[in-house]
């Protein structure tokens, strides 16, 4: 943070706060317009094509309650050079985690000393990366538990209900009390790695909906797809369960609860679980947006991290090894689409 005393106070007390969105693509650009139009001074740093997007057609935001924030091209300060990163007070970053240690090392060499960064990352393991390689910043960690779509010409779309979470400090508390209701509200939370762990649980299905080449709404749907999504949720909190950890739940279905759930009838799940969900019809995983652009996926940082901690455990974690070579497969030119029968049939287990 800046050394002098009363631009520390003013930052703390969220009224003069540079945030920095290091990784501006949907999620960067959701979350940064959004606490724009919370009054925060936001700047944001990512590719040239969404620079070039944003130049032109400017940013607007929407979410499936109807609400939307419009920044205008003229007033949106978006930079490719990393150089932008020196004057923030807050980077929230959220670059894909196959590029954090990338991103730390930008941030080591530009950011000053006591920036805060908040990982607003998929997985559980990008925080330990950034406090290893970061150690003058103050680390915290964040949690983004929906999808944002984009729509092109300069529009993302929210299209699953829930609000961002971090870690309950004076900055975030700041940070929630000025954005208040608005899109992009700011949950505090003391539990952050049992909610990480409890995001990773929900996100085994991210793979699933990349496989499937459907929609959220038409994967989730459908039971065999499910049923592969609860295998490996099994799996995971058998490890976690041997490990001590305990996850937390997101929303309203206990983790333990999640692979019951899951496996339901379509019927009952359709009636019980997805439209409470509110899914936007357009709703994709994350990873189904790499497939499309034929970009190396974050499942390293999904099924991967159940496998890491299986071998930690010396156990075995064939289910979600089975779902991370079939992604390793499509990525590499390989089949990249299933049905749902057949996708069951690939994974042991399910």
């Amino acid at each position: 943070m800046d050394s002098r005393p009363g631009r520390r106070a003013l930052s703390r007390a969220g009224l003069s706060l540079r945030v920095l969105v290091h990784g501006a693509g949907s999620i960067g650009c959701y979350v940064g317009a959004t606490w724009a139009g919370a009054g925060f001074d936001v700047s944001f740093l990512g590719r040239e094509r969404i620079a070039q997007e944003v130049a032109e057609h400017g940013m607007t935001v929407t979410d499936g309650e109807g609400r939307a924030v419009a920044l205008d091209a003229g007033t949106l300060h978006f930079s490719t050079s990393p150089e932008v990163l020196a004057e923030a007070d807050l980077i929230a970053l959220c670059v894909k985690s196959t590029g954090t240690a990338a991103a730390a090392a930008e941030i080591a060499r530009h950011a000053r000393p006591g920036t805060t960064v908040i990982s607003f990352q998929n997985g559980v393991s990008n925080v330990e990366t950034l406090t290893e390689k970061l150690p003058g910043l103050d680390i915290l960690r964040g949690m983004v538990p929906f999808n944002v779509v984009h729509l092109g010409d300069g529009r993302w779309h929210k299209s699953v209900r829930g609000a961002l979470v971090a870690e309950d400090r004076e900055i975030t508390r700041a940070l929630s009390e000025r954005i208040g209701d608005r899109p992009g509200k700011l949950i505090l939370s003391g539990d952050m790695t049992g909610l990480a762990w409890g995001k990773l649980l929900i996100n085994l299905n991210n793979a699933v909906n990349a496989l499937s080449g459907k929609t959220l709404l038409e994967q989730l749907g459908t039971r065999d797809y499910r049923r592969v999504v609860a295998a490996s949720q099994r799996e995971a909190l058998a490890m976690l369960a041997a490990a001590g950890i305990a996850p937390a739940a997101i929303g309203p279905i206990s983790p333990a609860r999640l692979p019951l759930v899951f496996g339901l009838p379509d019927f009952l799940f359709r009636r019980l679980v997805l439209a409470k969900w509110k899914i936007d019809a357009n709703g994709r995983s994350s990873m189904a947006d790499d497939f499309a652009a034929g970009r190396p996926t974050e499942i390293d940082y999904l099924n991967g991290e159940v496998v890491r901690l299986a071998e930690r455990l010396g156990r075995p974690a064939p289910v979600n090894r089975a779902v991370v070579a079939l992604v390793r497969e499509a990525e590499a030119g390989g089949r990249r689409h299933f049905e749902a029968k057949d996708l069951r049939a690939r994974v042991p287990g399910a």
